[in-house]
């Protein structure tokens, strides 16, 4: 069996079929086909079984990488998939969607030595829509049942991994979402060219199955508040995210046809799903033969560029104040974006919109980038005299998200929030300025990854375990 291993000096790195970009821009479908048992196997075998694994130190939730890639080069699917789903609640998205190029896959070792990375996040897929299709995915299921209850305020990665892993060990959990359908931004933000939707429907069906209840529809502040689930609950996790846009100070940004990335996201995703969405049928939020300028450099910015070629745009630009190298995204983002006919115009930022009426384009200038700043990263610097003119008359800001003001939208002015008013808790049990309420996710740590809101979530969970606990042995009922 170990003859299978180490054979990256004979065996090339292979990625799956991806399709044609002259093909995949006509439609909505995710661009990589799936290996096929023998490629996964052979792709998997490259793996150097190295005695410090650098794939599995970078990665946010500790898979280990390199026992599921020997065993699923091995043949041993079933087993892989155990050992993948022991550190991760969601492996078959994390599969599709993590920037593997910036944490396992950037980190291994063989990509370093000149041998090309072992094809991690595509044998994770690979091992997980197996296990879906032969039925080995099974709801999680507690070996008896606790009599505390856990309320999770966020239907997204972060709340429905402490979902799974507090009804696993026995708690009643009940999930609020003020969406009518779980999964966060996996459903409403994340295109179904990266992630068809019906591979995160299938986590929530099974979710249900093991006996999470959800309450969907129900906005926290307005349907309840923080105190009634409170009152409801031994303990509540606040896992809802940061969705706030992140606007810019130029003349002309009121005028029609600027609009937030997450608006423009969330109403194609709808129409994704089969729902009447009236703002794309009246145009405006349909790139359709429009000059379409995307402002941001990050995933959310690639998602919408790659969106906007979909829906027929006519030209697709991206405006982003830094150079490639500097691109908070993905790079193979970038590349798939570059591949379906987006134009990127680094180094230039917004300073006016144009137009009377309506928007007809956007003024900019041209960047040099300085000294460091106390992150590390080049400050950018206007050039004098530098201005140009990019034609639009749709413009989409995709330049980060904020959190919302959830002590005023919650009802709980006591609660408390950071300088940049994420939600702060102690580090230590992650739990808020209030007993029993416990905070996870990008509500915390402020917009991340899909993976490290997993991670939050699991490590909550555990926290809110060892809080109910504490309180039983104490005999105390948990505020």
């Amino acid at each position: 069996m170990a003859s299978k291993m180490l054979t990256f000096v004979t065996v090339g790195r292979e990625m799956p079929a991806k399709r044609p970009a002259s093909g995949r821009r006509r439609d909505f479908r995710e661009i990589y086909a799936r290996f096929d048992k023998k490629e996964a196997e052979a792709q998997a075998g490259r793996c150097s079984q190295c005695g410090v694994p650098f794939c599995q130190v970078h990665c946010p939730v500790h898979n280990n990488i390199p026992d599921w890639l020997k065993l699923a080069a091995e043949g041993r699917l079933e087993e892989a998939y155990e050992v993948s789903a022991a550190t991760n609640n969601f492996p078959e998205i994390c599969g599709r969607i993590c920037p593997q190029d910036r944490l396992c896959e950037g980190n291994c070792v063989i990509e370093q030595a000149g041998h090309g990375t072992v094809t991690i996040g595509a044998v994770e897929r690979y091992i997980t829509d197996t296990a879906w299709d032969e039925g080995w995915v099974k709801p999680a299921s507690p070996r008896r049942e606790l009599g505390s209850s856990v309320g999770i305020i966020g239907a997204g990665p972060a709340g429905l991994a402490a979902a799974e892993q507090l009804r696993r060990k026995g708690y009643r959990v009940v999930v609020y979402d003020r969406h009518d359908r779980a999964g966060g931004l996996l459903i409403y933000g994340i295109p179904s060219f990266k992630l068809e939707k019906e591979v995160v429907e299938r986590r929530s069906r099974l979710l249900a199955e093991a006996g999470v209840t959800f309450e969907l529809g129900c906005e926290i502040g307005r349907d309840l508040t923080l105190a009634d689930l409170r009152a409801r609950h031994d303990a509540v996790l606040i896992a809802c995210g940061v969705y706030k846009p992140r606007d810019i100070l130029a003349p002309g940004v009121g005028l029609p046809g600027i609009i937030p990335a997450l608006d423009y996201l969330i109403a194609n995703n709808r129409a994704s799903l089969g729902d009447e969405v009236p703002e794309l049928k009246s145009g405006r939020l349909n790139a359709k033969g429009r000059n379409v300028v995307v402002i941001g450099g990050g995933d959310t910015a690639m998602d919408c560029v790659r969106t906007a070629v979909r829906q027929g745009a006519r030209t697709v630009k991206c405006l982003y104040r830094r150079d490639r190298a500097n691109m908070p995204g993905s790079q193979r983002e970038v590349a798939y974006a570059e591949e379906e006919g987006v134009e990127f115009v680094f180094l230039a930022q917004p300073e006016a919109f144009m137009g009377d009426a309506k928007l007809t384009g956007v003024r900019a200038q041209r960047i040099h980038l300085g000294l460091a700043d106390a992150t590390g990263r080049q400050a950018p610097q206007p050039i004098e005299g530098s201005h140009f003119t990019l034609a639009a008359d749709l413009v989409l800001k995709a330049l980060g998200f904020d959190p919302e003001d959830l002590p005023a939208s919650f009802k709980a002015p006591e609660l408390g929030v950071t300088r940049w008013g994420t939600l702060k808790i102690d580090h230590r049990n992650m739990m808020t300025n209030l007993p029993g309420v416990f905070a996870a996710g990008d509500i915390v740590r402020g917009a991340s990854l899909v993976v490290w809101a997993i991670r939050d979530g699991r490590d909550a969970a555990e926290r809110i375990d060892s809080y109910i606990t504490s309180k039983a042995a104490l005999g105390v009922a948990a505020e």
